[in-house]
């Protein structure tokens, strides 16, 4: 089962596939969904799919006329325990960097990261959410893979009328929180499907890594109204979560821990947000 599971995933595009979903934990994902975010013809993506599920990695369901896809993380993680224990005998000289994931998190305030594609709505709010929940335990920030040049008017309005300080907000581009002068992240949160989707840079220090993503208020149709009640829509669902992630007693649980309770909070259904 192992030697097939690498087999499978030495083919550059179906690691392609198996990435991108790792990355979309814990949402499922249409197979169409998939074939946009890669660029890979439906039939050629049904064909790794088909070998991903043949060798465990990977997972199906039917919601409707939809077949969704996840990663089979028993069997992921099986097959990275065989890597660690029997190929590196689990050398601690070795397999270190995986190791340090298991202590628990520092007294100081911690650095979150919200990423969309535009930081022009989804994750502004939620930095400026953080930011007034929690301030005094976290250092909020947000960027996006392709940010605009301009806050969306409409998200300002909702945040100005929310009583949020505005101006301290600007859209960054993700690569400001990768450069040595950078600060060290603790956390790291894509909050829609297209950046999860994307590569983004590979963060220092081992962040815990979480997947929020929800409806883009900005592409909301309609009258002005419609509009502004797509942005409170997302601005609402982001609260919850935020509150509940600043509930969490981040300072007592271990990494482990801290990363089951953030996929756990991802995976609340939009609506009841």
């Amino acid at each position: 089962m192992i030697s097939n599971q690498l087999a499978t995933l030495g083919h550059p595009q179906r690691l392609s596939v198996f990435r991108t979903l790792m990355r979309r934990i814990p949402d499922q994902v249409a197979a169409g969904d998939l074939a946009e975010a890669l660029d890979i013809k439906p039939s050629t993506l049904s064909n790794y799919l088909n070998a991903l599920q043949r060798c465990g990695l990977v997972t199906q369901e039917r919601s409707g006329t939809s077949l969704l896809y996840s990663v089979e993380l028993k069997n992921v993680q099986e097959m990275l325990g065989f890597l660690l224990n029997d190929c590196c005998r689990g050398r601690p000289d070795i397999c270190m960097p995986l190791e340090r994931g298991k202590g628990t998190m520092t007294d100081r305030k911690f650095n979150v990261l919200f990423i969309c594609v535009g930081n022009s709505a989804r994750s502004i709010f939620a930095e400026s959410l953080l930011r007034d929940i929690a301030g005094d335990r976290f250092n909020a920030y947000s960027a996006g893979t392709m940010p605009y040049s301009e806050l969306n008017p409409f998200a300002l309005q909702v945040l100005n009328d929310k009583g949020h300080d505005t101006s301290v907000l600007r859209s960054k581009n993700v690569t400001e929180f990768s450069g040595p002068d950078a600060p060290e992240l603790d956390f790291v949160f894509t909050v829609c499907n297209n950046a999860a989707n994307e590569e983004c840079p590979a963060w220092e220090g081992q962040p815990i890594s979480g997947h929020w993503g929800m409806t883009d208020p900005v592409r909301a149709e309609g009258t002005d109204a419609e509009k502004s009640l797509a942005f409170q829509n997302a601005y609402g669902a982001l609260r919850r979560r935020i509150q509940a992630f600043a509930s969490l007693p981040a300072e007592s649980l271990d990494q482990i821990a801290l990363q089951t309770a953030v996929d756990d909070i991802g995976r609340t259904p939009e609506d009841l947000r």
